[in-house]
């Protein structure tokens, strides 16, 4: 098997290798399912990260390290008796046929909001059917470790699912500039309640993302890459006045990064 072509075969057995009690690798042997999630996060991210940059060799790179987790996770669950690779694959397939209908069965979904509520509706009936409980909430089984701003965006999509939602983005910028409204007076007033209005701004900002068809954590990430190239920027400009950040004010710096937006636009 160790000379054989790269295949789905071949990754299983290096997996089965690695986790020989024998002979084995000690790493690999100390792992557990909770063990790999920082991991499996970490890997996710730079496959999100290599398409942002559009760099395709190392996303291809990144994709390998991807799906050796999901390799490592059928590993383990082999070895507990709690399922394996095939059942993890079998899991999947039935899951995409079925909340398919339109493409594997006989039912009429034309439109983007069809399709999406047809999902939505399946994924309901699995969490009752997961619960055994017909009266499950919507937002149940939504992942507490999400990053905040996908954590809302996911519960504002099962909220809107069932009518729970402003009928139009403006008046969601509206909800925006009432939020705004309230953090300044907490500003102004100086009281306790000015972190949980803040978080209340946050959770409207990634409303209006939704409602603009947008990925409020994407957008983030990009705000957050142009701000460190335009610091970037700004720190060379710093280095090459021959003077440190605090010999200069505030003026100077900003005509620097003014400097960097017409620059790197």
């Amino acid at each position: 098997m160790l000379n054989d072509k790269a295949s789905i075969e071949k990754l299983k057995w290096i997996m089965a290798q690695l986790r020989n009690p024998e002979t084995g690798c000690p790493w690999d042997l100390k792992q557990t399912f909770a063990t790999i999630v920082p991991h499996t996060l970490e890997e996710a991210y730079e496959v999100a990260d290599a398409i942002e940059q559009q760099d395709f060799a190392e996303l291809e790179k990144e994709l390998g390290d991807l799906l050796f987790q999901v390799i490592f996770y059928s590993q383990l669950g082999q070895e507990e008796k709690k399922f394996d690779f095939d059942s993890v694959v079998a899991a999947v397939c039935e899951k995409l046929i079925r909340r398919h209908p339109h493409v594997f069965g006989d039912t009429a979904l034309a439109t983007d909001e069809e399709i999406k509520a047809n999902w939505e509706n399946e994924k309901a009936k699995e969490r009752a059917v997961k619960n055994n409980d017909d009266n499950i909430s919507i937002l149940a089984d939504i992942p507490k470790n999400l990053p905040a701003l996908s954590q809302a965006a996911k519960i504002q999509k099962r909220c809107a699912h069932v009518g729970f939602d402003w009928p139009d983005k403006f008046q969601v910028f509206e909800k925006i500039e009432e939020e705004v409204a309230e953090v300044k007076q907490e500003l102004d007033q100086g009281t306790d309640g000015l972190a949980e209005e803040l978080g209340d701004l946050l959770f409207a900002v990634v409303n209006l993302c939704r409602h603009a068809k947008q990925d409020p954590e994407a957008l983030l990430r990009q705000a957050n890459s142009k701000f460190t190239k335009r610091f970037n920027h700004v720190e060379q400009k710093v280095k090459q006045s021959e003077k440190s950040f605090e010999q200069h004010d505030l003026q100077e710096l900003e005509d620097y990064w003014q400097d960097a937006k017409v620059q790197l636009k």
